[in-house]
């Protein structure tokens, strides 16, 4: 399986907490005014990675406290995202998504491959960024609209549960 990523940060700490690999996916139609990364929007561009290679390319160490997928929108390559999730889960690390859809309209679509990523993100940061409701002082996200989600708990409450600094992300059952 094929992946088309903008970039990968292997040291990032402003893409959730701790010392985090930021994975930037390729391509998004939400196209935000004020978006941080207007590059990544184009499906085009970027590079393809084979999503085993890449995998086994990332560090695994434990100073990394988790994943990032951001981008771009990751919920435009559902398959690897998932992919890449469920071994980060494997290694014991967290998992942060960003995406420009809202959670109820990733949850009552039933898209399948969609659902299946969310699954497997601890802390979802939802909604497009609004540049007239940006934010600087916000804690990871870029605009007070957007949510941070803690995903299992939401999931088993049948309605959102905010994720807030200082809680623990990861729930590995």
């Amino acid at each position: 399986m094929e992946v088309q990523l903008a970039g990968i940060a292997d040291e990032s700490v402003t893409d959730g907490p701790g010392v985090r690999i930021a994975i930037f996916f390729q391509g998004c139609r939400h196209h935000c005014a004020g978006c941080h990364n207007p590059q990544t929007w184009d499906f085009d561009g970027g590079s393809a990675y084979e999503v085993g290679d890449l995998l086994r390319q990332l560090p695994d160490t434990p100073l990394i406290q988790g994943v990032t997928l951001s981008g771009g929108d990751p919920f435009y390559q559902p398959l690897a995202a998932a992919r890449i999730a469920e071994e980060f889960h494997a290694r014991g690390k967290d998992v942060w998504a960003y995406t420009g859809f809202v959670w109820e309209d990733l949850v009552q679509k039933n898209d399948a491959a969609r659902l299946e990523v969310i699954r497997r993100c601890d802390v979802l940061v939802d909604g497009p960024f609004v540049q007239a409701l940006r934010r600087p002082a916000l804690q990871y996200r870029g605009s007070a609209n957007q949510r941070l989600i803690r995903v299992r708990e939401s999931l088993a409450a049948g309605e959102i549960v905010e994720w807030s600094p200082g809680q623990n992300c990861i729930d590995l059952d």
